[in-house]
């Protein structure tokens, strides 16, 4: 009987130290996320007014240890207008009926956004025009430079 109490209580701390993993290098602590729920403006019926299902999942991007400054910058500039002034990343989920839908669906989108900023952007490679497009580029200008002489050279009358 002691050992089930234990092993329960052992659950209880390490469900308070939960990691959320995005990829194989970087994983949230759940601490770091911050949730509302809110009245939501979606679907629900008569509880629509009276339940707060809707959620709005706060994240403090600039000041998480869990990002690297690389994929910092880049989630800053995926997240848009949803990033405070302050760095904070904010997303409202309220598509679902139930609170733990929409919940899920938040975190769902941040772990996506995260996901999409970890990925470094694939480098330009330098490509020279094609001698078909530089000819086509060089006749368009003799035509309007000819087009321009014309209009300038109007022969006077005596």
């Amino acid at each position: 009987m002691n050992l089930g109490t234990e092993s329960h209580h052992h659950t209880l701390i390490q469900e308070h130290n939960v990691m959320i993993r995005i990829t194989h290098s970087i994983s949230l602590d759940e601490r770091e996320i911050e949730e509302n729920f809110v009245r939501s403006t979606g679907p629900g019926g008569q509880n629509v007014n009276k339940l707060a299902t809707a959620v709005q999942l706060r994240f403090d991007v600039r000041h998480s240890p869990s990002l690297l400054p690389a994929v910092r910058q880049r989630l800053e500039h995926l997240a848009g207008r949803r990033l405070t002034n302050e760095g904070v990343l904010i997303i409202i989920a309220q598509r679902h009926r139930t609170q733990e839908r929409n919940r899920q669906e938040a975190r769902e989108k941040l772990v996506d956004l995260i996901r999409r900023a970890a990925e470094p952007p694939r480098p330009r490679h330098k490509t020279k025009p094609t001698l078909g497009s530089k000819r086509r580029r060089l006749e368009t200008k003799t035509r309007r430079s000819r087009i321009k002489q014309l209009r300038g050279a109007r022969p006077t009358e005596d």
